[in-house]
């Protein structure tokens, strides 16, 4: 008997793991799946990788299960294109226009493009319209491409008030009023964010609750850029009191407005002395000689060390480790 135990338990130590499900999808290959969504509902509950072919597909996206990963098989990530044009304006509500929408954890998109297109159409009343939301935790989104104009990607807590975390590497992101928007701890490594024509252009609208929340977004090496038609441009106004936004060692070629922030209504509220905003070692033609809002912190190195990756999130990046090993990047 007790032999018997030991077989069992050995074959159970030696099993092999079971291989992730890798589906396919193409706009004409056959035997693919034609649609996105059709490959994510296939996924079983464990998750597993979904592979798209070059090509422009134009699908409202929806992904609650955990552990998903969208992945581009083109050169760059403008070959991949996942493309809706919903709206505030058309749905009724800014989070449910988002063309790809995420609920699940540990949701990983690699190499490809999610944009929404509503903006593009100068028929369109200007309205809040979502490319990427994103409320579950430990998400890794590298080398995409995030295309729209308001409210271009929305990342916030979970049900319950559970605090997200995202990390984003080589990434794109193009927007004008409040493009990077919610209530996360979201890290920007060696991002582009660019301000789209128009007469405001915020590149972030934080939220953070209370001034004991854990939440920030934080931008390490990073671009800011702007199209020249983008007027009154500044790093990002606080959506609520205590929203909390970092920039360091980032570039800033658009011209920025005088201070650096913007109030979220001027003469009406009045967030900027309750924000927490700084910077450290902005430079390139906009940053180099900008004096930031009286409110805003000039962060010595001692103190930009608070921010760095690993004590962001409290030493826990095993999360952001696999996912970069996986792809033979760490």
């Amino acid at each position: 008997m007790k032999r018997l135990i030991f077989l069992v338990a050995a074959l159970a130590v030696t099993a092999p793991a079971q291989a992730e499900m890798v589906l396919h999808v193409s706009t004409d290959a056959p035997g693919t799946y034609h649609s996105v969504q059709a490959a994510i509902d296939a996924l079983p509950s464990t998750g597993g990788t979904i592979d798209i072919a070059p090509g422009r597909y134009r699908e409202k996206l929806r992904i609650s299960g955990s552990k998903v990963t969208l992945r581009g098989e083109g050169a760059s990530p403008a070959d991949v294109v996942l493309v809706y044009g919903d709206s505030a304006a058309t749905t009724g509500s800014t989070f449910r226009s988002a063309t790809l929408a995420v609920t699940g954890d540990d949701f990983h998109l690699d190499n490809l493009t999610v944009a929404n297109d509503w903006g593009d159409d100068p028929a369109h009343p200007q309205s809040q319209a979502i490319a990427l939301s994103m409320t579950g935790d430990r998400e890794v989104i590298r080398h995409a491409r995030l295309l729209g104009h308001q409210d271009t990607l929305y990342v916030n807590k979970g049900p319950g008030g559970r605090m997200s975390r995202a990390y984003f590497a080589d990434c794109y992101v193009s927007g004008h009023v409040d493009f990077i928007f919610g209530n996360a701890k979201a890290y920007f490594d060696r991002c582009e964010l660019h301000g789209v024509a128009h007469r405001q252009v915020m590149y972030t609208a934080q939220s953070r609750n209370a001034p004991d929340e854990d939440s920030a977004f934080v931008f390490h090496d990073c671009r800011l850029t702007a199209d020249p038609g983008a007027t009154d441009i500044s790093l990002g106004r606080p959506w609520r009191d205590y929203a909390a936004v970092i920039f360091l060692d980032t570039r800033v070629e658009a011209p920025l407005v005088a201070g650096g922030w913007s109030e979220w209504t001027p003469g009406k509220t009045n967030r900027l002395p309750t924000a927490y905003y700084a910077a450290r070692n902005l430079t390139g033609p906009g940053g180099r000689h900008l004096s930031l809002e009286p409110y805003a912190h000039s962060l010595t190195a001692r103190e930009a060390q608070r921010w760095s990756l690993d004590r962001f999130f409290a030493g826990d990046t095993a999360w952001i480790d696999a996912q970069l090993q996986a792809s033979g990047e760490r």
